[in-house]
């Protein structure tokens, strides 16, 4: 494996780490969805602005990839609000766990936006996680089916702006790119607000508790993990990245056990689902570093 993937590899597993965080602080913050995703966006745009990368890489860019960055956004927002959606009409382990449907429609959906051929390897990867997602589905009271649902959703909003992220990050700076994705999102959901939801509150200043949770969701599992993603991508498929994510739903449920005690709300199947999902997300590495090492021995071999 070149030097350039690992890191890429690294970068993205860091990022897991932090986006485990993201279920916790969504069930810790008191709001509903919208206002919660919308203040996670509004934050990070906000000191983006700041930046003078933000702004010296905002001129180096075209007017269409501005344009096509802030659909993005739109996008990453919709992924947001249903994921969180699922953290309040379910638990932080259920919507966490959802997102390992992920690769599924990654599977699917990359070829076609990015324009490469299908991978049968990676559709019989992607596949291979559904096993595990229906034995979570077993293992969950039926009164949180809508928040799988609404988490199954959310996973196919990931597999869009996964894969048009890798198809147009190319050489943009990353931060830059955060930015205007970001607030694109929080315009849309403003929008929204006004348009969709005018009795949502969404705009009410959160308590003092809710505000320093906003701040570290926003800094810590946001600003940072995404732009280091983006910066990764130039070296990863959104398939093996998103696999890579599929960690998440681990860090997330241990901490959900240690800091909310879901387990008590879960059944022994649903743990049963998760190791499945991870047997997977381990193989897949494996079996495609295995077949790196035959292409470098048959590049090596004489002709």
């Amino acid at each position: 494996m070149h030097s350039s993937r690992r890191r890429a590899l690294l970068q993205i597993h860091f990022c897991v780490v932090l986006w485990g965080f993201t279920a916790i602080l969504g069930k810790l913050i008191a709001l509903a969805a919208l206002p919660l995703v919308w203040w996670r966006m509004l934050l990070v745009s906000g000191a983006l602005l700041l930046a003078r990368s933000f702004w010296r890489g905002l001129r180096s860019m075209s007017g269409r990839l501005v344009w096509i960055y802030a659909g993005i956004g739109v996008i990453v927002a919709l992924h947001w609000l249903t994921f969180y959606g699922s953290v309040k009409l379910a638990n932080a382990s259920v919507a966490a766990t959802c997102m390992a449907l992920a690769p599924v429609f990654i599977s699917f959906v990359e070829p076609v936006l990015t324009r490469r051929r299908f991978d049968a390897t990676e559709v019989a990867f992607g596949l291979a996680v559904i096993p595990g997602v229906a034995t979570v589905v077993g293992g969950t009271p039926s009164g949180m089916r809508l928040g799988i649902a609404v988490g199954a959703l959310s996973a196919l909003f990931v597999a869009f702006f996964a894969s048009l992220n890798k198809r147009y990050i190319g050489d943009s700076h990353a931060l830059t790119v955060t930015g205007i994705e970001m607030g694109a999102g929080a315009l849309f959901l403003t929008l929204a607000g006004v348009l969709v939801a005018p009795g949502a509150d969404m705009f009410a200043l959160p308590t003092p508790r809710d505000a320093t949770l906003l701040v570290v969701l926003a800094v810590g599992c946001t600003l940072l993990p995404f732009a280091l993603s983006l910066v990764a991508l130039r070296q990863l498929s959104a398939f093996s990245a998103s696999l890579a994510v599929n960690l998440e739903p681990i860090y997330a449920i241990l901490l959900a056990i240690v800091l909310l005690g879901e387990q008590r709300e879960l059944a022994p199947t649903f743990y049963v689902g998760v190791a499945i999902i991870l047997a997977v997300v381990f193989t897949h590495p494996l079996w495609t570093s295995r077949g790196d090492r035959r292409a470098h021995i048959e590049d090596a071999a004489p002709r």
